[in-house]
């Protein structure tokens, strides 16, 4: 079963919905306290608090106007940002913006203001109430939350429609990816070397054709252990399903027919959430349109590439060639094959050395990138960093290169061939390598 946190980013109306639920019995809740509760202790009330009914009905109305308005105004500016994020960054960026908490908590917060003032100023009946209410003041307090709201969306859409800001949310991302697969490390697993399943094989095939966004791993080795099965994932987050593609290999001895379905979500897009590979890329796009024709703005790009290699370094000590995990009493229970670090490091530079083969900045900062992946990662990648190194150098023009241009490089990959242990090759030459 998908976490709560993932369902409540991954659907965005859940939060406003949530919001608008507790306006609703709120302001229920207020109706029944005005007619039980406060005529009778009225006298012990500030009399400032209270209004009559008929002054109540226009102050009402006017906060439930002014919280349409504001409300309007929020959805305008959401629609204005996501069109800038899709044109300036990435089709991909959008996303991030409107998942984010702010975004889903300050329209739940609107919505919820709007849906109090408009339900209250309905069961505010002269027939009814004989007496002053408390409701209006509640009304007004719940604008006044409002507004510190609005106050603080306006300092936030600010700040996000900064590319640094999204920079940093999407290196965030991806560090959060690394964090959870770091923690399932953590658990008990054997090597790739020791998954022998026992029985009869059992194929569970995709309902439907999508993204796999979610693979609950935890979820997946307590199922396995309470029905003494071993299961094969043979697709990885992130892999794009056909209808009837083989997605699960079951090996048990029962030969019972068992149900997965709440262990796995197939959608139409990709989500970051545990897609490695995705959030990578999500990066990535934001520094090929920072060099695109329209923009040519390689700080940008290179800022980006040398946060990447942090990730990469981090990337490193994961287990790629497979991850068995094992119950507590040490049974092999699910396997789930990681791409291979290689793939990752080509995935995460073959585009943009290809739009950046003609700065040297980029170049530089590419190189710049696998150095700092190669001081944070284990020995047993520095192959896989030099190879993705030369093959960068491949798309280079030599003689293009100007004289400093060229020592400036070459320095950058002498002190990668000596931190990886390789012997130093002179750019242009290491295709004979």
């Amino acid at each position: 079963m998908k976490p709560i946190a993932y369902l409540l980013k991954e659907k965005v109306w859940i939060t406003p919905t949530i919001y608008c639920a507790a306006a609703i019995l709120l302001s229920l809740a207020s109706f029944y306290i005005e007619l039980f509760v406060i005529s009778r202790f009225d006298v012990h009330i500030p009399s400032i608090f209270l209004t009559g009914v008929e002054d109540a009905q226009t102050i009402l109305g006017i906060l439930t106007a002014a919280m349409l308005t504001m409300t309007t105004f929020t959805f305008s500016t959401i629609l204005v940002v996501l069109t800038m994020y899709s044109s300036q960054f990435s089709p991909r960026a959008p996303e991030n913006f409107i998942r984010s908490r702010t975004t889903r908590h300050v329209l739940g917060i609107f919505l919820a203001g709007f849906i109090y003032n408009m339900l209250s100023l309905l069961y505010l009946q002269e027939d009814v109430f004989d007496h002053e209410v408390l409701t209006t003041s509640i009304g007004i307090l719940i604008v006044f939350f409002c507004i510190g709201a609005f106050a603080y969306y306006v300092h936030f859409v600010a700040s996000n429609v900064q590319v640094s800001t999204l920079i940093n949310k999407l290196i965030e991302d991806g560090e959060d990816v690394i964090s959870y697969y770091e923690k399932l490390h953590e658990k008990d697993y054997v090597s790739l070397d020791s998954w022998k399943p026992q029985g009869e094989q059992q194929t569970i095939r995709a309902d439907k054709a999508g993204y796999i966004q979610f693979f609950d791993l935890i979820g997946l080795v307590k199922f396995a252990e309470k029905q003494e099965i071993e299961i094969d994932l043979a697709v990885k987050i992130g892999d794009y399903l056909y209808e009837g593609k083989p997605m699960i290999h079951v090996y048990h001895k029962n030969g019972k027919q068992l149900d997965f379905k709440k262990y796995y979500a197939i959608g139409d897009d990709r989500t970051a959430e545990q897609d490695l590979g995705y959030a990578i890329q999500k990066v990535i796009e934001v520094a090929i349109r920072a060099i695109s024709p329209g923009r040519l703005d390689p700080n940008t790009c290179n800022n980006i590439l040398i946060r990447i290699g942090p990730l990469l370094g981090r990337m490193g000590h994961l287990k790629t060639d497979g991850l068995v995990l094992t119950d507590a009493n040490e049974n092999n229970r699910v396997l789930y094959r990681f791409s291979a670090y290689e793939d990752i490091l080509y995935r995460t530079f073959h585009q943009i050395s290809y739009h950046g083969k003609n700065d040297i900045s980029v170049i530089a900062s590419m190189t710049d990138s696998l150095l700092i992946a190669a001081s944070l990662a284990p020995e047993e990648r520095y192959e896989a960093i030099w190879k993705i190194q030369l093959y960068l150098l491949e798309g280079i023009n030599e003689q293009e290169l100007k004289s400093i241009d060229r020592n400036f490089l070459q320095q950058k990959l002498n002190d990668l061939a000596g931190l990886t242990g390789h012997p130093e090759i002179r750019i242009g030459s290491q295709s004979k390598k």
